[in-house]
């Protein structure tokens, strides 16, 4: 999934060569995000995550800043017409680097190649000058293998930790006034992941992966 403490939460061109500003995969299409779409937005989210290391990472308003928001949406079955968000890609680009911020399937339309669809046309929005396309995530193996599958490779790792409301206070403190954290998350160097396991039950090695973005072939002008 995808901050290096969002699934990637797991990261442009214009799009030229589909219709309009859609592209049809299955029974989805894949579009830029538009303001009403936030709930269903929100609902994706929170379902896409619940099954995975992120399930309590949980928003209340979509952010405005990724430089790429795209979904995937299909016709919503309320009777009051209108779409509902089933994918969701946002990625920020710095530079030369762009970074999945998130990437998301609804758990009903899973299978379906929502993801792939989204990052094809993610990749073809990608600014020209963005020649690496990176990504943070957890231990969700079904997100490696589909990182794998669409080309990233693994490369640096540190660790997620948190403490939990049960687990000892002891070596923790606060700036006055406060007391003693209750929760916390916290990063760490991979080298103490022993530790950290020994003491907290909540760890997690979070890893990037990454991808050569290939410029698009040039259009030859007949």
């Amino acid at each position: 999934m995808s901050e290096n403490d969002t699934p990637a939460r797991t990261s442009h061109r214009d799009i030229h060569s589909k219709s309009a500003q859609a592209v049809s995969h299955s029974a989805s299409a894949v579009r830029p995000y538009e303001l009403h779409d936030e709930p269903s937005w929100l609902r994706c989210r929170v379902l896409a995550f619940l099954d995975t290391c992120y399930y309590d990472d949980v928003w209340q308003e979509r952010p405005a800043d990724p430089s790429i928001q795209l979904v995937a949406a299909v016709p919503a079955n309320n009777g009051e017409g209108g779409d509902e968000i089933v994918g969701i890609l946002d990625v920020e680009v710095d530079g030369e680097l762009a970074t999945i911020d998130t990437i998301a399937v609804h758990p009903d339309h899973r299978r379906e190649g929502i993801a792939d669809a989204l990052l094809e046309v993610g990749l073809r929005r990608l600014p020209t000058n963005v020649s690496l396309l990176d990504a943070w995530t957890r231990e969700d193996e079904p997100a490696h293998a589909w990182y794998r599958a669409n080309g990233f490779s693994e490369s640096d790792h540190y660790l997620h930790v948190y403490k939990g409301w049960r687990e000892s206070a002891d070596g923790w403190t606060a700036p006055p006034p406060l007391g003693c954290p209750v929760m916390a998350f916290c990063h760490a160097d991979l080298a103490d992941e022993a530790e950290a396991r020994a003491r907290f039950a909540r760890v997690y090695v979070c890893r990037r992966f990454s991808r050569p973005v290939v410029p698009a072939a040039p259009t030859l002008q007949g």
